[in-house]
């Protein structure tokens, strides 16, 4: 295993442990399912896919291909964004909806700039698709 290869493992696990703690939601006090259960499971899996190209995009960095770091800004910028709806959704805050609209833009910040590299890198291809099923949701949400 390579040190890249050893860095995106590290960083999937990593992001992979922290979605599972966020997203375990078998612990509800009240009947019936999370009433933006959408919105936890797509914005959870838009922090895994996102560690994981934040990753991929560092290592690329680290390499010499600065054409990497408008992604890994955009991605840093949902990660924030999206761990903290979770936190707020998942104890159903009155301000879960205002940052959801908020996720959107950023999320299809996040999705438009991952296009650039979609078809070139795996990860950017993923966290692209991620971030459109999350504003999606969170649009719903809103809605």
């Amino acid at each position: 295993m390579n040190r890249r290869e050893a860095l995106i493992a590290t960083g999937a696990l990593l992001a992979t442990a922290g979605v599972a703690t966020a997203a375990d939601h078998s612990h509800h006090h009240h009947e019936g399912a999370h009433p933006w259960q959408a919105v936890l499971d797509t914005a959870g899996i838009c922090i895994e896919k996102g560690e994981v190209c934040l990753t991929h995009c560092i290592m690329l960095l680290g390499e010499g291909d600065k054409s990497m770091a408008a992604c890994a800004a955009s991605v840093r910028e949902m990660l924030a964004s999206c761990r903290a709806l979770v936190t707020l959704a998942g104890a159903e805050s009155r301000f879960a909806p205002k940052l959801a609209a908020l996720c959107v833009d950023v999320c299809q910040a996040c999705e438009a700039e991952c296009k650039k590299h979609a078809t070139k890198h795996k990860p950017c291809k993923e966290c692209m698709e991620s971030c459109a099923e999350c504003a999606k949701a969170c649009k719903a949400m809103i809605a």
